[in-house]
């Protein structure tokens, strides 16, 4: 899944899509309500692109978490992040079984389920394409004199 462009700004809700950079400003639209606005230096923001979650291996991307939920879920909305906590550390275990449980809070579960479901109601969540591998044959034929 491509994050590329998609952004979580600290003290703003949702996620936003980058639209545009100047000199001063990026202009950001909200994905939820397509409202546009500039954000500055002052804004603290962090591109999903470069987010993952820490397993007890190495560190997964957003990306493929994603693509995991989209996967198990038909590419349709999930749990919501506002279910009981029990339900969504289960639904998290179900998707990331490795996930350090040390370094992964209740509340960074309930940021990866609202943003799979935010960019899911905007139309960002596809299913993984997978490619097949096509072969050709090839004949070969001996010339005779």
């Amino acid at each position: 899944m491509n994050l590329e462009g998609i952004i979580a700004i600290t003290g703003k809700t949702g996620l936003f899509k980058v639209i545009s950079q100047g000199n001063n400003a990026v202009i950001v639209e909200n994905l939820t309500d397509k409202k546009r606005m500039p954000i500055t230096a002052r804004h603290q923001a962090n591109a999903l692109a470069e987010i993952g979650i820490y397993t007890f291996e190495d560190t997964k991307p957003l990306s493929e978490i994603f693509d995991i939920i989209a996967k198990k879920e038909n590419a349709k909305q999930s749990i919501s992040h506002r279910a009981d906590k029990e339900d969504l550390i289960k639904y998290f275990e179900d998707i990331l079984p490795n996930y350090d449980v040390e370094r992964v809070y209740i509340s960074d579960i309930k940021k990866v389920i609202q943003w799979y479901n935010t960019m899911q109601a905007a139309g960002l969540i596809k299913l993984a394409q997978t490619k097949k591998k096509t072969t050709r044959k090839k004949t070969i034929t001996k010339k005779e004199n």
